[in-house]
């Protein structure tokens, strides 16, 4: 008899094979102290050093495999291991506690590893993987063992661990690993992150497949619903079978409309934009077909790091991405800093609600200084492409002011220093906040366009913090609330002659895609990857006809209901 489980659909695709099971090597780790300090220290030296060179080996093989983007996560790694903060942490207590180097190391790197978890910031929470990735392999180093590799697999099959780390995902052959599945996990973890690049279809987050699988099993993995099927009968094979040789189908249908205009069934033209986090996104926007970039995500510039970047630094990411896009529209967004993302080298003060405290805007105009070098960088390689700049967490016009005005002052004095700036810079706001997505009529006098973010638009809403699980079931994106809010911000828009995008993950939902175009909307803002679906989806919608259908969604009392609807009719 078969057994479900369901996870975190990590990368689309069906596998179907047979079980390997990968587990990590088990470490004997006691605080036994050690006679010679000198020596102890020697051999954490040279596991450090061996570790080194496997990750330079690996991190050349990725990027001749997958391209430099993905070989940056191998280069962080080499970053841990030469950080002082960890090494000379472990050192110390080689030292001073005369600890064993492997009980040190342990010690040290859980302390790092338990502090990313506990952020807020799913990005951060994924960090500490990158950690255990590297304590694992010194460790491995310290006590001996054979560094284990997914690269020796030579027969058809599906990789299944508690986790896969970076260095499991990078080196496997998609001719031989078909799929994989782990316990824990999320869409944002580097193995997921990669396995979408390696096309390998993955679901994570499982929670116990480990203790229910054995090697050789059959096992399904189908990375569009987040299923994994243990021991499948012979009709579950036969039916995903036909269901992976249609998504293979799909795919290459939706190949063709790479280089196409994403059109409506009645020829209505909308936008569909990609959401990026830094410049070495831009490969997979051009490869899916973008028409332009609805969000970049300036802070990614800003974290990972000890101190502020540079104006320079800055003028030559946001001049690549100008200049990559080649006249196509690139919205950049302005440092959004707070709530779930920190800088550390900030010092700022803890903040008991950091969601509704000192963030993106708000911290911008409380430290102009730091908002000023980012504006001149700005307005320096507006002239590179066509440059539209939004600000993040409007909540008040004196605020949109303010930054408009510290925008127009430093455009002013770059002209009298003789440097080149466009003359046709548009200027948005995000709509995130419920407040102002009611007073969009005070707003759109103001600003150019809208973009609207769905992710904190609906916690804020519904009251309901996104990070939670336990609430996780409040986060209602069909919710009745939130399509008022967004079909008022839409009307206001284009009643005042304004467009309106979203950058929110409800722009690239297939159940919120004919919703929105119904509602007007002009721009969606997605990953990469949902691109080409999106536009394979909108061929096939007439704007016209939604125009009048969604209509009778506003009659509807629930999110499921709404969600019922789409699927009924459209889906």
């Amino acid at each position: 008899m078969s057994t479900v489980l369901t996870g975190v659909a990590a990368a689309p695709g069906i596998a179907i094979a047979k079980a390997f099971l990968h587990e990590e090597p088990s470490f004997d780790l006691h605080d036994t102290k050690v006679e010679n300090v000198e020596d102890e220290l020697q051999r954490f030296d040279e596991a450090l050093a061996v570790s080194k060179q496997e990750l330079s080996a690996i991190k050349d093989e990725t990027e001749k495999k997958l391209g430099p983007d993905k070989a940056e996560i191998f280069a962080a790694h080499l970053l841990v291991l030469s950080d002082p903060e960890l090494v000379d942490a472990v050192k110390d207590q080689i030292r001073t506690e005369q600890f064993n180097a492997a009980y040190a190391l342990n010690q040290v790197a859980t302390m790092f590893i338990n502090m990313f978890e506990n952020m807020d910031n799913e990005y951060m929470k994924e960090r500490a993987s990158d950690i255990y990735d590297v304590k694992t392999r010194v460790l491995s180093h310290l006590f001996g063992y054979e560094a284990t590799s997914l690269a020796t697999i030579t027969e058809e099959t599906i990789v299944v661990a508690h986790d896969l780390t970076p260095s499991d995902t990078a080196q496997m052959n998609p001719e031989f690993i078909k799929g994989f599945a782990t316990n824990i996990g999320g869409r944002t973890s580097h193995s997921a992150i990669m396995s979408r690049s390696l096309e390998i279809p993955a679901v994570v987050g499982t929670k116990d497949i480990t203790a229910q699988i054995e090697n050789g099993m059959m096992m399904i993995v189908d990375g569009m619903d987040g299923t994994v099927i243990l021991n499948p009968t012979e009709a579950e094979i036969s039916k995903y079978e036909e269901k992976r040789s249609e998504y293979l189908k799909e795919k290459e249908i939706w190949q063709k409309l790479v280089s196409e205009r994403t059109l409506t069934a009645d020829g209505t033209h909308v936008e569909l934009a990609a959401n990026i986090g830094t410049t070495k996104d831009l490969e997979g926007v051009i490869k899916n077909g973008a028409e332009g970039i609805g969000l970049f995500r300036t802070e990614f510039l800003y974290m990972g790091r000890d101190q502020l970047p540079s104006e320079e630094e800055q003028f030559e990411a946001y001049k690549t991405v100008l200049e990559k896009m080649d006249g196509k529209p690139v919205v950049i967004r302005t440092l959004d800093i707070g709530g779930d993302k920190e800088l550390p080298y900030l010092d700022l003060p803890e903040e008991m609600n950091p969601f509704l405290g000192l963030r993106a805007i708000r911290l911008c105009l409380e430290m102009p200084d730091i908002f000023r070098v980012q504006l001149r960088a700005l307005l320096r390689a507006s002239s590179y492409g066509n440059l539209k700049v939004m600000f993040p967490m409007i909540a008040t016009l004196e605020e949109l002011r303010q930054a408009k005005a510290l925008l127009a002052e430093e455009k002013d004095k770059l002209i009298e220093e003789g440097i080149s700036v466009s003359d046709s810079i548009e200027v948005g706001i995000m709509v995130e906040i419920p407040s102002t997505a009611v007073a969009a009529d005070r707003f759109v006098k103001e600003v150019d366009f809208f973009s609207i973010g769905t992710n904190d638009l609906i916690q804020y809403t519904l009251a309901a913090d996104r990070m939670n699980e336990r609430i996780s079931y409040l986060y209602q994106p069909y919710h009745p609330a939130i399509l008022r809010l967004i079909k008022n911000v839409i009307e206001v828009a284009h009643k005042g002659g304004k467009w309106v995008g979203m950058c929110g993950e409800m722009a690239g939902d297939e159940v919120a895609i004919p919703i929105l175009l119904g509602l007007g909307l002009d721009e969606f803002s997605m990953s990469a990857t949902s691109i080409l679906p999106a536009r394979s989806q909108i061929l096939n919608l007439s704007k016209e006809e939604l125009g009048t259908w969604v209509e009778q969604l506003f009659a509807l009392d629930t999110s499921e209901e709404i969600e019922e609807q789409v699927r009924k009719h459209l889906l």
